[in-house]
């Protein structure tokens, strides 16, 4: 009986390998989970590209957004796992998986191939506001309660910065969601809302040309672009939270397909080229192997998961 055990698995792993050998004999799709025009859009074109010259065959970019990547996210997740239909999509994955009660999917029909790229949260204030380190508005909100501006309900911005005021600064500001981040970032320079939360590539160029003025990143550094910028560590609140970019596959994938595409990603990322690239777009980047990509994600799941029920949001 062991013997016949051993063959089957031998058997099974000359088949993965087989199959990794041939992989890819025709185009890759890689969905990606939000509009056209989003740091995880411009990740997705940056690799396709290379990963199409990598593998010797096509790699297709399509956006399918909609739901907060709910939709692009369930597409992938009920596809062939045969490699050839990919997702491309951020730590908004994690979030969804606490938020959203019902969705069409769960974070466990996904296998995370890589996630070697991301950027920290912001929080930032109008150049003219008097507070001019994070420890003097969190004093000043002590005194008289202030408003911040958001990208939307739900997003990986609002749950950092809602997590942040409720569980470590002890306060009570009020959100004013708004419908992604441009428009957030009009209230603030124009002196609607005190306080604008975000991802650093949605509001890199307003930070590096002082149109809004920095006062802590979710990072457990400086982002060396950003070096007038404090962490939240240097403010005396140790919070990192990294709102990341990721590839993954359906979660049946074949293990040599899976090593194959992450060996390839981080390769990529790692060139000087592709790396002065994503950083245009205000991203770092950070290789690792299919396992720890793996456990990476298990425990990023948990810890967006804590901060949501911390806060006590729900998907409507």
């Amino acid at each position: 009986m062991w013997a016949r055990a051993a063959v089957a698995f031998g058997l099974a792993l000359a088949g993965g390998a087989a199959a990794a050998q041939d992989y890819p004999s025709r185009p890759i799709t890689m969905l990606v989970a939000f509009p056209a025009g989003g740091y995880a859009d411009a990740f997705a074109r940056v690799v396709a590209d290379r990963l199409s010259d990598k593998l010797h065959q096509s790699v297709v970019v399509e956006n399918r957004g909609g739901a907060s990547g709910n939709i692009g996210a369930a597409s992938v997740a009920h596809a062939n796992p045969d490699g050839y239909t990919l997702l491309v999509t951020t730590a908004s994955i994690a979030v969804n998986e606490t938020y959203y009660k019902a969705k069409n999917y769960v974070a466990s029909d996904l296998r995370a191939i890589a996630i070697p790229a991301g950027a920290p949260e912001t929080l930032s204030v109008n150049p003219n506001d008097p507070a001019k380190t994070l420890g003097e508005l969190i004093a000043s909100a002590r005194e008289k309660p202030f408003d911040y501006a958001s990208p939307g309900v739900g997003t990986s911005s609002h749950v950092v910065a809602a997590y942040f005021f409720k569980e470590l600064a002890k306060i009570e500001p009020v959100q004013v969601p708004f419908q992604g981040g441009a428009p957030a970032v009009n209230a603030v320079m124009g002196g609607h809302v005190r306080v604008l939360v975000g991802t650093l590539p949605g509001f890199a160029g307003q930070l590096r040309s002082h149109v809004v003025r920095g006062l802590a990143v979710s990072s457990d550094k400086r982002v060396p672009e950003y070096s007038d910028i404090p962490t939240y560590g240097e403010g005396g609140f140790p919070l990192v939270a990294i709102s990341w970019v990721g590839v993954f596959a359906p979660a049946k994938v074949d293990d040599a397909i899976a090593a194959k595409l992450n060996a390839a990603i981080n390769e990529i990322v790692a060139e000087p080229a592709t790396e002065a690239k994503l950083r245009t777009f205000s991203m770092q980047t950070s290789a690792r192997s299919l396992a720890d990509t793996e456990s990476y994600f298990r425990s990023e799941v948990a810890k967006w998961g804590k901060m949501v029920e911390t806060i006590g949001i729900v998907a409507k």
